[in-house]
C-alpha cells in the first residue's frame, strides 16, 4: 500500500513538471531550482507569491474545462492535484 501511494505521488509530482512547461529542461537544471527553491520556503513573501502563481495556473486549467485541474476543486480526484499547506 505504501508503494503504492508513493507511486501516485511521485506521478503527481512529474505531472506539476509538466504543467509547469518544464518536460523539456535538463534534469540537473530541475533539480538546481527545487533545490534552491527549498532554501525559499521560510521567506513567507516569497512563498505566497509562489502559491499565487500556482493557483493562478490551477484555476487557468479549471476554467478550460479541466476540473481535476485544482486540488482545492470540490470534484478533483484524478488529476495533478497534491495537498498543499
Amino acid at each position: 500500500m505504501d508503494r503504492k501511494k508513493d507511486a501516485r505521488e511521485k506521478i503527481q509530482l512529474g505531472g506539476l513538471i509538466v504543467k509547469a512547461g518544464l518536460r523539456e529542461t535538463d534534469k540537473a537544471i530541475l533539480l538546481g531550482i527545487l533545490t534552491d527553491a527549498a532554501k525559499q520556503l521560510g521567506d513567507t513573501n516569497q512563498r505566497d507569491r509562489w502559491r499565487a502563481i500556482g493557483k493562478a495556473a490551477f484555476k487557468d486549467d479549471s476554467q478550460k474545462g479541466n476540473v481535476d485541474a485544482d486540488p482545492d476543486s470540490p470534484h478533483a480526484g484524478g488529476g495533478v492535484g497534491l495537498e498543499r499547506d
